[in-house]
């Protein structure tokens, strides 16, 4: 891949102006990912937003944040400036929540991408202000590869299923954003803040301890799910990070599966 999943910020001062800084801030609460980054940035990076770039439009059927075509993803990528040889380096305010979509998509391409550990908060340089107009590019499509992601229907042959969100919204105690409370039937929580600790990542082996603490032994084995397919994402990086290889991304999440009439389990427990 040519770069580890997530990087430090002293490793991508030395990098500027040879990768592509994108910053993808975007907030449950509905506030403005681009007034935020207008309103501070690194220096040349390139505002992302997840609900245009990086996901296709909502439906009851598909989930708030579904996977974009091939050819979407790819005509979103030319016209941030990103071309296929391009290193990406995403980051944002929330410890990699929604960056962290950006880096899975293009390192399931076989592009090198990483976070950067820390976000925006962990960026010792100054900041500059308004908005850095991307130079367009030509992208090609890259086919989605077999095996990354996984339908509603393919979840329940997976060996192991890992849900991103937090305890609240696991044991449905609280559902904000979807149809109904709970969690897949048989799926162990594993929050994505739990990769964090101050808000950097924890250490690989630290993070390799905590997944085989959940039963993970080869992440091809599991499955991770979020509420719409984005925090997920951490959860699957962290997985890489911690040398245990690459998992696969139910996109839909609980946004589509709770608009069925799909089981769902409630309290702490898996079932």
């Amino acid at each position: 891949m040519g770069i580890d999943p997530v990087i430090a910020a002293p490793d991508l001062e030395g990098m500027l102006g040879n990768v592509v800084v994108c910053d993808v801030r975007w907030y449950l609460d509905g506030r403005s990912g681009r007034d935020a980054y207008d309103g501070g940035h690194i220096p040349g990076a390139v505002y992302v937003d997840l609900d245009e770039h990086l996901a296709a439009p909502p439906t009851w059927e598909d989930g708030r944040h579904p996977l974009p075509s091939a050819e979407a993803f790819a005509a979103a990528l030319g016209s941030l400036g990103i071309g296929p040889d391009d290193t990406v380096v995403a980051c944002d305010d929330s410890g990699g929540m929604s960056a962290g979509r950006l880096v899975w998509m293009l390192r399931v391409l076989g592009q090198p991408a990483a976070l950067l550990d820390g976000g925006l908060p962990a960026w010792p340089g100054p900041l500059e202000t308004g908005s850095t107009a991307p130079s367009p590019t030509d992208c090609p499509v890259r086919p989605w590869p077999d095996g990354a992601f996984v339908e509603a229907d393919d979840v329940a042959g997976a060996i192991l299923v890992l849900d991103a969100r937090p305890p609240e919204r696991y044991s449905g105690d609280s559902e904000p954003m979807d149809a109904r409370p709970g969690h897949l039937p048989g799926a162990l929580n594993s929050p994505f803040a739990l990769n964090l600790t101050e808000g950097l990542f924890r250490s690989a082996d630290e993070l390799a301890d905590h997944y085989r603490s959940l039963g993970v032994a080869d992440a091809s084995d599991v499955v991770v799910y979020c509420g719409s397919g984005v925090s997920a994402c951490h959860d699957l990086l962290a997985l890489e990070y911690a040398g245990l290889g690459r998992g696969r991304l139910y996109v839909g999440s609980w946004s589509q599966w709770s608009a069925t009439d799909r089981p769902a389990a409630t309290g702490p427990d898996p079932r």
